[in-house]
């Protein structure tokens, strides 16, 4: 039987790991000022499908054994911190919105891969998969952080794709546009840089 001081603990913390600015939220926002909410979507499940492989992981206790791998941990981590220049450089070089181009436009694929491969991710799940119980039965516990996870999910990356979006749509010049995917472009960066250095 779920509290709901433990379920209402969990949902906060949730919140704050995953909503928190990092190298996936600020990707969202970026991508959807570079290139709008719908062509951010693909992204979005492909984040949320690769955190979710990073929770199964922590849940099973698996997250250390990953990452303390010689050569799968540091691989895993460069490609990531390689998608996620790519997608900096994508999101600074992309035209102002409403201008078209769909070149650089994210995919579903990268987004699982920036979801298995952000720092931030294995920190937040470890946290969350460990740090509380919602059930004594181990399966019932992890299913429903499984689908409270998906829902705080879905509701924190909306709101960075919608902030990104308006924050495009309030400063609709073309040299606003470009300031505003380069200054994402950089915090985006910066995120990585924190996230790899930690």
């Amino acid at each position: 039987m779920l509290s709901a001081e433990d379920l209402t603990a969990f949902i906060i913390a949730a919140f704050a790991l995953i909503g928190s600015p990092g190298p996936a939220t600020l990707g969202l926002a970026a991508t959807a000022a570079a290139f709008g909410i719908r062509r951010s979507l693909a992204l979005m499940a492909g984040i949320i499908a690769g955190v979710l492989a990073v929770f199964a992981l922590a849940a099973a206790g698996l997250t250390g054994l990953v990452l303390a791998q010689p050569v799968l941990g540091p691989v895993v981590k460069v490609l990531a911190a390689l998608y996620m220049l790519w997608l900096a450089w994508s999101i600074a070089t992309a035209p102002p919105l409403g201008q078209g181009g769909c070149a650089g436009a994210p995919t579903l694929h990268g987004g699982i891969f920036l979801g298995v491969g952000n720092p931030k991710a294995y920190a937040a799940m470890a946290a969350l998969a460990s740090g509380f119980m919602l059930s004594a039965d181990r399966l019932t516990d992890t299913v429903a952080k499984a689908v409270i996870l998906l829902a705080v999910m879905i509701v924190a990356d909306l709101a960075w794709l919608v902030a990104g979006s308006a924050l495009a749509r309030v400063m609709p010049r073309p040299a606003w546009s470009r300031a505003i995917n380069i200054a994402f472009a950089l915090a985006l960066l910066a995120s990585v840089a924190a996230g790899f250095i930690h």
